[in-house]
């Protein structure tokens, strides 16, 4: 292990809220109380829901509930990617139609827009930098991936995505062995800390009570349930995503896969004219195991992937915690992108948890018997789509109260969707473990080989998991 990881901040939640402040934690519940709404969970899904709601209807009585404060899971240790991905969209082209699967995707390229104009409205100033998502290829196989990926976009409508050989790569950002990438212009940097901490203020100010140092250990029928108290609504949302495993019930619903981030030290101007990025992109890759990463408004390199994937029985960390090994292979992905940087310092290391659902789709649901309601399985995915998500979910209420009719957004294909749940222990561990294994793999062949064919063991993990 090299001795620059000694001095390296590990944990803590994450980069985003060591460098911007930890929030002073709202007061607890004390004691049972009714609500018309109560939302567990304090993360984007919840608080948008919270401001959706209470925005159309402000004589609802909302209640959040949060184990921790607002944005302490993967809200507040993400990427910063609001960009128009989401989870399980070939799926539903297939369950409903390509037609659908294209509105669900319309509708997600216009969450972008609308994530920066609320943000603007009520002035939460979260670093926002509409640059668009820069996705590269380092291997003919990442580039015959990324061909294909970006014709398979374009048919779902993306009609200003572009696509650039390496020369047009490298004029956007020098990654080295670049040979070709796929540009979006639905997609935007951001601190994610500074949104859901402004969210929170927004939702607040509106008139809905947040409680926060409150874990809520059951969801029943008008009731979620804490050891301070029980909230009694009409309606109870889970908005819980890879914290889900954590009520009674709910350990095989959604598994929480982990995710770990790098940031790096400020660049200096000679390092960034080395590396390019004036356009401020999101960075990703075409590799099986891929990698994320960001300019940060204040010039760091703040870098992601998958670390220790998954912990036995869905357990989640306490404050971020991320191995050496891990901080140590998130910096080779650095290096190896841009060499360039061989000797900048990794000041920060962090690690949270996502929702994954056995069929790799983000849904959101309604039961009009039970008042229960519930969105994410976002797969890391989240940023935006949690604002698509809330609205649905919102409408959905609005919808079953008698509030207001159908909308576009309640006749998306991911709405009501049905999954199975995940394997029990040790199967889904095993299972897991052995899904990244194998893409890493993957990846190392092709890197190898110099072949344009994908490696067969990607498509066998691919199956594994339930993605093919």
């Amino acid at each position: 292990m090299s001795s620059w990881s000694s001095s390296v901040v590990n944990g803590g939640v994450s980069f985003w809220f060591a460098h911007d402040g930890l929030p002073a934690v709202r007061e607890p519940l004390t004691g049972d109380t009714h609500a018309d709404v109560a939302i567990v969970g304090g993360g984007y899904t919840g608080l948008w829901t919270a401001y959706y709601l209470k925005k159309a209807a402000p004589f609802l009585r909302i209640t959040v509930l949060e184990q921790k404060f607002c944005g302490y899971g993967a809200s507040g240790r993400n990427g910063g990617w609001l960009y128009n991905g989401v989870a399980g969209r070939d799926r539903y082209a297939k369950l409903h139609g390509q037609e659908a699967a294209v509105r669900l995707q319309r509708a997600m390229n216009e969450t972008v827009d609308e994530v920066i104009r609320v943000a603007a409205e009520e002035g939460i100033e979260a670093d926002v930098h509409k640059g668009g998502v820069l996705e590269v290829a380092r291997t003919p196989a990442q580039l015959a991936r990324l061909k294909a990926f970006h014709e398979h976009e374009l048919a779902f409508g993306e009609k200003d995505r572009e696509l650039y050989g390496a020369r047009e790569t490298a004029e956007r950002v020098r990654v080295a062995d670049a040979v070709g990438s796929s540009w979006t212009p639905h997609g935007a940097r951001l601190n994610p800390a500074k949104l859901v901490k402004g969210l929170a203020a927004a939702v607040e100010a509106l008139g809905v009570t947040i409680h926060e140092a409150t874990p809520v250990t059951e969801i029943r029928p008008q009731r979620a349930v804490t050891p301070y108290g029980t909230v009694r609504a009409s309606y109870v949302l889970r908005c819980t995503e890879g914290f889900t495993a954590s009520l009674k019930g709910q350990r095989r619903t959604w598994l929480p896969m982990n995710s770990s981030m790098i940031a790096t030290e400020p660049l200096t101007d000679e390092q960034w004219a080395a590396v390019g990025w004036a356009g401020r992109e999101t960075l990703g890759d075409m590799a099986h195991a891929y990698m994320y990463a960001q300019r940060t408004a204040d010039g760091r390199i703040a870098l992601g992937g998958r670390g220790v994937p998954y912990r036995f029985g869905s357990r989640t960390d306490n404050d971020g915690r991320t191995q050496p090994e891990t901080v140590e292979a998130l910096r080779d992905i650095l290096v190896g992108f841009f060499p360039a940087l061989a000797g900048v310092r990794v000041e920060h290391a962090w690690s949270g948890v996502l929702g994954v659902p056995r069929d790799w789709c983000a849904s959101v649901t309604l039961d009009r018997a039970t008042g229960l309601g519930w969105a994410g399985g976002y797969v890391g995915s989240g940023v935006a789509t949690t604002n698509l998500a809330a609205r649905t979910l919102s409408d959905l209420v609005r919808f079953d109260s008698g509030q207001a009719g159908p909308t576009g957004l309640t006749a998306l294909p991911w709405t009501g969707h049905k999954v199975r749940k995940w394997e029990p222990e040790p199967l889904r561990w095993l299972g897991v473990q052995g899904m990244y294994a194998t893409y890493r793999t993957a990846d190392r062949r092709e890197l190898l080989s110099h072949s344009a064919r994908s490696s067969r063991l990607a498509r066998v993990a691919d199956r594994v998991a339930g993605r093919g």
